[in-house]
């Protein structure tokens, strides 16, 4: 299937979900997941309408950007991969969004970092909703008192939480606790607005729970 097919079908998929959730079917955003797909699959994607595209390791992610420059007032890029401390001034020099931000290090360094040409660095902290050993992010009763920490820290603004819930039947749970969390910390005075949930897979479980943002890579690329 085209891309530019596969893409449709998605937008089809996530309005549809929308509207079986109660919700608008514009209130979910697609981030592309491009990670591992070339600068000409971003390219043709972008011909087919998409405009936010995610990368999860950064010297590939920088690369694209450097070869989709002539794009790059159009283009929202984001990283949703783990990052290190000896990595974040390229990113915080280049990049739109980051959704794995997990420690205060890692936001101090991106705050230092940001140009002050460039608007502020969007930011989502990521949740370990799963408890699961082999993967990064906050434990949930972690998140509230970092949120707060990076929404004090300068060039960066405090957009939401991301997380990647295990696969399978709780599943749905960890949707359900993610947008409770999202909730809590809204009602504690966050001014948040992005619940980065959902991929190809579960993107319908995601938005049903509350997600405002999926992350679809398979579904519009292919398998890689």
């Amino acid at each position: 299937m085209a891309i530019s097919d596969s893409l449709q079908a998605v937008k089809t998929r996530i309005a549809e979900a929308c509207v079986a959730a109660g919700r608008p079917p514009d209130a979910v955003q697609l981030l592309v997941v491009s990670k591992t797909f070339p600068g000409s699959a971003v390219r043709e994607a972008f011909a087919a309408g998409a405009r936010a595209f995610g990368e999860n390791y950064v010297q590939e992610g920088l690369a694209k950007v450097a070869e989709l420059s002539d794009l790059r007032a159009e283009l929202e890029w984001h990283l949703i991969g783990p990052l290190q401390s000896n990595k974040t001034k390229p990113v915080a020099e280049t990049f739109d969004w980051v959704h794995s931000v997990d420690r205060l290090k890692i936001a101090e360094r991106l705050s230092d970092q940001r140009p002050p040409g460039l608007p502020p660095l969007n930011i989502c902290l990521q949740v370990n909703i799963s408890a699961e050993a082999s993967k990064s992010g906050l434990l949930p009763d972690e998140v509230s008192a970092l949120a707060r920490q990076v929404a004090a820290l300068p060039r960066l603004k405090l957009r939401g939480l991301m997380a990647i819930p295990e696969p399978g039947p709780g599943a749905l749970a960890q949707h359900q606790a993610m947008a409770a969390l999202f909730a809590v910390l809204k009602a504690d005075g966050l001014a948040l607005d992005t619940l980065s949930l959902g991929m190809s897979a579960d993107l319908e479980d995601a938005i049903a729970a509350g997600s405002t943002m999926v992350r679809v890579g398979t579904a519009v690329f292919g398998a890689r």
